[in-house]
């Protein structure tokens, strides 16, 4: 019979060799700490702590808007003024709008009383072609109206991309471009509302503020071209020119500048 200090011995090795062969038991503490040191590893190799959102990222079509922004310049400067045309436009406004809500991201509270306002200046552009109860000027201003939604729910896009992603991609560059254009269209159907609303033509040579000649000096103006053969006439007018001209140039040597110079670079996070 074996002493009792041998047999002790026997029995705590035999239970080292089975112990070994058992993963060690997770403590809350323990998942704690392991929790936080994927955390640091993950801090460490430079992914974004918001990588989870990338899926979100890509649904982020701002191609199509700027596509849907380029085809309503498109059918307001050459194609004839019709009930069609004018549906047209407002539709393509419309689209762009959703596409930028969509970009943005905005919570339900936000998001839902925009959509709601779009469909139903949609359906009021409608009920104009069909009825013909609401004036040029009303429709104007409502064409106003639908896009102004536009420029904010990009700006605010743009970012929540920057900040997710933590580089300047080319979505983002696009989502620029249109936030450009849709500045330009919204300073257009201004002029536009002006004329029908004041005394006086809003050209200084008496031409008509078509939606294609408003188009033509809202963008010569927005990139500050200035050809001078349309010249705003009002002193509302110039004031309006002075205050797009500008925008237009500050946003391109400061915003557009800055995202297109560091188109794909990673931000820098602190270590």
């Amino acid at each position: 019979m074996a002493p009792a200090g041998v047999s002790a011995g026997m029995r705590a090795r035999t239970h080292d060799r089975r112990m070994r062969g058992r993963p060690p038991r997770r403590t809350p503490v323990g998942r704690v700490a392991q929790r936080a040191a994927s955390a640091d590893a993950g801090a460490m190799s430079g992914a974004p702590p918001t990588a989870g959102r990338g899926r979100r990222i890509q649904q982020h079509r701002y191609g199509l808007l700027l596509l849907s922004t380029i085809a309503s310049l498109a059918v307001q400067g050459m194609v004839p003024a019709s009930d069609v045309q004018r549906i047209a436009v407002t539709a393509l406004a419309a689209a762009g709008v959703l596409l930028a809500l969509r970009a943005a991201d905005f919570a339900p509270r936000l998001a839902t009383p925009a959509v709601a306002a779009t469909l139903v200046l949609l359906a009021l552009s409608v009920v104009r072609a069909v009825v013909g109860v609401i004036g040029d000027g009303a429709a104007l201003v409502m064409n106003a109206a639908l896009v102004a939604m536009g420029p904010p729910a990009v700006a605010v896009g743009v970012m929540h991309d920057l900040r997710a992603s933590g580089r300047v991609s080319i979505q983002s560059v696009m989502g620029a471009l249109s936030l450009y254009v849709l500045v330009g269209m919204l300073f257009a159907f201004t002029y536009g509302a002006v004329e029908e609303f004041g005394v006086d033509p809003f050209f200084a040579d008496g031409a008509p503020a078509t939606a294609s000649r408003c188009l033509y000096f809202s963008f010569t103006t927005l990139t500050t071209v200035g050809y001078g053969d349309l010249i705003a006439r009002t002193d509302a007018g110039h004031t309006l020119a002075v205050f797009e001209a500008l925008l237009g140039q500050i946003y391109l040597v400061t915003v557009v500048s800055l995202i297109v110079s560091n188109l794909g670079r990673t931000a820098r996070r602190p270590t």
